[in-house]
């Protein structure tokens, strides 16, 4: 089996986009996910290129080094935690990314740090404020409903990391809403 990674695929519409691109083109795909297609077959380096350009006009790229591949699947397994998973079971964020990815977590740390600029807890953390704005929007739960989904130990917490993060308490960010959030590819 063939994969490919695409940086910057961080939701379901993105999958859906993809799809689309690689249907145009005549390539099929086994199974796309946030950051991968499973191919049924490799590609030529003529179906490669083609895809490569198809996806750049839509704002993703192949992803061809392995350091980059591990970086957008570290990245991929945070955004589909904070983002995606509806449970509200605690996780240890370390052991996920070893168990997942199958490295290390010193190594998966170091690399990030060193290609990103951050560390992983600081992305991670920047991720779950970009939930916690969504979900102040929304306006659907209480920030203790908030704290809980995000598995923070406190709304004291939760709002302390919102105000250092953002430089507004989360209450008072609901009041101001309007152009606080980012894409999640701009995180």
């Amino acid at each position: 089996m063939n994969k490919l990674f695409i940086k910057n695929m961080v939701c379901n519409r993105c999958i859906m986009v993809v799809q689309g691109e690689m249907d145009k083109l005549g390539i099929n795909a086994t199974h796309i996910k946030l950051g991968e297609v499973s191919l049924e077959r490799p590609l030529s380096g003529d179906e490669t290129s083609a895809l490569r350009n198809a996806l750049t006009t839509v704002g993703f790229e192949l992803i061809d080094d392995k350091k980059s591949r591990i970086i957008e699947q570290i990245k991929t397994v945070i955004i589909d935690l904070v983002h995606h998973q509806k449970s509200d079971k605690k996780y240890n964020l370390s052991d996920m990314l070893t168990n997942t990815l199958n490295h290390d977590y010193s190594y998966l740390s170091n690399l990030f740090s060193e290609v990103e600029g951050t560390t992983i807890e600081k992305y991670f953390i920047a991720q779950k404020i970009e939930k916690v704005k969504e979900l102040l929007v929304y306006d659907e739960l209480t920030l203790s409903e908030i704290a809980h989904r995000l598995n923070y130990s406190s709304v004291a917490y939760l709002s302390n990391q919102f105000k250092k993060v953002t430089g507004l308490t989360p209450s008072h960010f609901k009041k101001i809403k309007e152009d606080r959030r980012k894409p999640l590819d701009k995180v």
